[in-house]
């Protein structure tokens, strides 16, 4: 269960969306997941390993419905693998996957 909210804290609502890019074997394989989050609650999700959105609540399976239906967004929404994860995934290779290395220190304190 969620802890208890402070009087002060009643009425304040929070919408989170996060974006996951899963790798197997550097980009041979890669899943990408959007999740959208209300009040620590996930109702809807995209999954490129299913191919559209699939609700996670009631009100997502309503969402998901709308979403799917709009051929245009799911389009854009499945090149997100290309567009979001293979091309950060190029940009972020050179200081994450090929350092030989672990950081020192003074790399990572300023």
């Amino acid at each position: 269960a969620p802890p208890e909210l402070c009087p002060a804290h009643i009425g304040v609502f929070q919408e989170m969306v996060k974006s996951e890019c899963h790798f197997m074997n550097g980009t041979e394989r890669i899943r990408f997941v959007k999740r959208f989050i209300y009040n620590r609650e996930q109702y809807v999700h995209f999954d490129s390993d299913v191919g559209h959105f699939v609700g996670d609540t009631p009100y997502g399976e309503d969402v998901a419905r709308y979403w799917n239906s709009d051929l245009e967004w799911m389009e854009y929404r499945r090149a997100a693998v290309d567009r979001h994860c293979r091309h950060n995934y190029e940009l972020s290779t050179p200081f994450l996957v090929e350092r030989r290395d672990p950081p020192s220190a003074t790399e990572i304190l300023p």
